[in-house]
């Protein structure tokens, strides 16, 4: 279970990821819609990981790979925004959320 500080500081982590990816976004990412979804950060604040939903869905794995290796620039973006907030900035795992895709097929499921 999650302590009140620990979703605090997940939700803080990802307000700022989702305005650096709204702002960035668009250039890194061509044709693809960014939403950070959750951000789960370790009791010791050293690991966030945040979970990531990507439209459309197609090459998925390839964008979030790509993710993964501009997590550096997040990071260093992330630090400078909560700086005055956090002492020390948690490394960034990133991974796939694909509940909404995980809805839709449940919803097509029940149409049929």
């Amino acid at each position: 279970m999650e302590g009140t500080r620990l979703q605090k500081v997940g939700r803080l982590l990802q307000k700022e990821l989702s305005e650096i990816i709204l702002r960035e976004g668009p250039a890194k990412f061509p044709g693809k819609m960014l939403t950070i979804t959750q951000v789960r950060v370790s009791p010791d604040l050293s690991v966030g990981k945040v979970y990531v939903s990507i439209f459309p869905s197609t090459d998925a794995d390839k964008t979030l790979e790509h993710i993964r290796d501009y997590s550096k620039f997040l990071r260093r973006e992330l630090g400078k925004r909560v700086r005055h907030q956090l002492r020390v900035i948690p490394e960034l795992t990133f991974f796939i959320d694909d509940s909404l895709d995980y809805i839709e097929k449940i919803d097509q499921l029940l149409k049929e």
